[in-house]
């Protein structure tokens, strides 16, 4: 418990709902509504009762600013919608500046879990291979529909993703403990 009276006043609630977001990517790999609409709802409200209009503007731009952070990689297929409305809830409790820092903190920890997950399916150097072929292919070829190099051997599976609800807990924990990168 010594460790919950470090946090800052107000941490507590999206540290929680963090944490349950991910537990439930990780057993169902999907993040429910009523945990993300919950959330950035329980936000706005905290923060309207706390500081006024005032409070609820500062929610409002952590929860736009959060879904438009990962609006882009969504959009390219790379991370699914509730990651995107989780970040957004975030955003509602930690403001701009808050939710800024999570997201920088989120996508190395982001990066390291993808590392790991390729390291240990053995994939990585396969990976690699296709990036360093797929760059080649780029440079050499200006943009030609031509194929010069193949970037996906035989067989090649597509990897499944992380649950990615795990590296924005990991991000907003690595917030909570260095703070704000701002």
């Amino acid at each position: 418990m010594q460790v919950l009276a470090l946090l800052p006043p107000g941490s507590l609630s999206p540290l929680l709902l963090s944490l349950v977001m991910a537990a439930w990517d990780v057993a169902t790999r999907r993040i429910p509504n009523f945990l993300t609409f919950g959330g950035a709802l329980a936000g706005l409200m905290y923060h309207l009762a706390l500081q006024g209009w005032q409070g609820l503007w500062f929610s409002l731009g952590g929860l736009t600013l959060g879904l438009v952070l990962l609006l882009p990689p969504y959009a390219l297929g790379g991370m699914g919608a509730g990651d995107v409305k989780a970040l957004a809830a975030l955003g509602a409790w930690l403001g701009p500046k808050g939710i800024l820092s999570v997201f920088c903190f989120m996508g190395l920890a982001g990066g390291i879990l993808s590392l790991g997950v390729l390291l240990f399916t053995g994939r990585l150097w396969q990976y690699l291979r296709s990036g360093w072929y797929r760059l080649l292919n780029l440079i050499l070829l200006r943009g030609q529909r031509r194929v010069l190099v193949e970037t996906v051997s035989p067989g090649q599976e597509k990897l499944a993703g992380i649950p990615y609800g795990v590296a924005i807990a990991l991000g907003m924990l690595v917030f909570l403990r260095w703070g704000s990168l701002l």
